[in-house]
């Protein structure tokens, strides 16, 4: 997998859906998991998240916006249904980033919207459970940096094997050709 992620929601009220993100965050590979202006608890968010998250990846509750540090370059990308949301499916997702979702009863709002660097929404008829709305986007992240073969032409599964890692030679930053210490 290449680069890093996080992600996380503004003002979530339900443990179990903070629990069940975890799960997922935890299972694609996150970095970390975050809330701004959370209403949850570590003890009821535990419940919910059976792979034991917390042990495993920092979780931070931001008290706002303002708070919520992230690592240099990485880029805010905001989950919401807004008319000028790029479609998720024609995504292309930064390798650093920190994935935001709304609340359970709401949306992003305007201040977090205008922090985001892109804001996306996924192809539905009406907005799902945040936590799916995560897996989702997660899973979608997975299939572009994860380096799969590409999807065949037919039903069915890939025809040619994945091709395997190749290293690269030696570098040197000041362009020396002899690895040795004089």
């Amino acid at each position: 997998m290449r680069g890093y992620f996080a992600v996380g929601v503004l003002e979530i009220s339900k443990s179990r859906n903070m629990g069940a993100l975890m799960r997922t965050a935890h299972a694609f590979g996150a970095a970390y998991t975050f809330t701004i202006g959370s209403e949850v608890t570590r003890q009821k968010v535990r419940q919910a998240d059976t792979s034991n998250a917390e042990l495993h990846l920092p979780y931070f509750d931001f008290p706002s916006l303002e708070h919520m540090e992230r690592p240099r370059g990485m880029q805010l990308v905001g989950v919401e249904l807004t008319d000028d949301a790029v479609e998720l499916p024609s995504f292309h997702h930064p390798l650093r980033a920190a994935y935001i979702m709304g609340p359970e009863k709401g949306s992003l709002t305007p201040d977090i919207l205008e922090h985001c660097d892109h804001i996306v929404k996924i192809p539905t008829k009406f907005c799902v459970n945040v936590a799916l709305a995560g897996g989702i986007v997660l899973y979608d992240r997975h299939l572009q940096h994860g380096q799969y073969q590409p999807k065949p032409v037919r039903p069915g599964g890939p025809t040619e094997a994945k091709s395997s890692h190749v290293h690269g030679g030696r570098f040197s930053r000041t362009g020396r050709t002899n690895w040795r210490a004089n």
